[in-house]
């Protein structure tokens, strides 16, 4: 290489690193100004948190389906449901009871697990007609493989999905997949009594990290089904 290509080369790197310098200057100062200034940092901060939420407009449906993970929080949220006469039928997904605890059914002991705790809640908040989906799955992946076949066997036209704020989205994108090809239209709705709070999501530990495991999670949804919906 000789002196003049030397000094061209070297007049490219210096440009290049003026270039890098001004973005990396530009970067710091916008998210200083972005941070320095409440009301834009929260509008972003709730921006982030509703990105993980969805819900579909609320109509009435054959059954109210709780996620395995919404709790207590998707309880409430389908007995408001029911209460609103979006539905008269609840169900839960729910395992095959083993020997012990038939043995402890035989003997008038009820089972104390999450499933016979949400049953036993709905009852008591005025929901008798419910129902058990097996096998309980261990994820929303799995619930989204289980649900098409199960509605298919009891026919129903459209249900409702109750998750939780967080999951909600992406439990719509796995479910849109799930149900292509199938009669049943599948409304997802998120509980409104979830601690997950998508306006105030920074305020806990918990939450942050609900955030930010969730958006990793949706962000490799997207990656890997581009097409799947919204």
């Amino acid at each position: 290489m000789t002196i003049k290509q030397e000094q061209i080369s070297a007049l490219r790197g210096d440009r290049r690193r003026r270039q890098w310098t001004l973005f990396l200057s530009i970067l710091i100062v916008a998210v200083a100004v972005l941070f320095a200034v409440p009301n834009v940092r929260h509008l972003v901060l709730r921006a982030a948190g509703w990105a993980l939420v969805a819900s579909d407009p609320e109509e009435p449906a054959d059954i109210i389906v709780i996620a395995v993970d919404a709790g207590s929080a998707g309880v409430l949220e389908a007995t408001d449901l029911v209460r609103r006469g979006m539905a008269t039928r609840v169900a839960v997904f729910a395992e095959s009871p083993d020997p012990l605890q038939q043995e402890f059914a035989k003997r008038g002991i009820p089972q104390s697990n999450q499933v016979a705790r949400s049953i036993r809640l709905l009852n008591a908040l005025g929901v008798t007609a419910t129902e058990e989906i097996f096998p309980i799955p261990s994820g929303t992946e799995e619930e989204a493989q289980i649900l098409p076949r199960w509605c298919d066997q009891n026919g129903f036209q459209t249900i409702i999905f109750v998750s939780t704020p967080d999951h909600s989205r992406r439990t719509r994108r796995a479910l849109h997949r799930s149900m292509s090809g199938h009669k049943t239209r599948v409304l997802v709705r998120y509980s409104t009594y979830s601690s997950f709070n998508p306006d105030s999501w920074w305020l806990t530990r918990d939450s942050v990290r609900t955030e930010l495991i969730e958006s990793e999670k949706l962000l490799l949804d997207v990656l890997r089904h581009p097409l799947s919906g919204y």
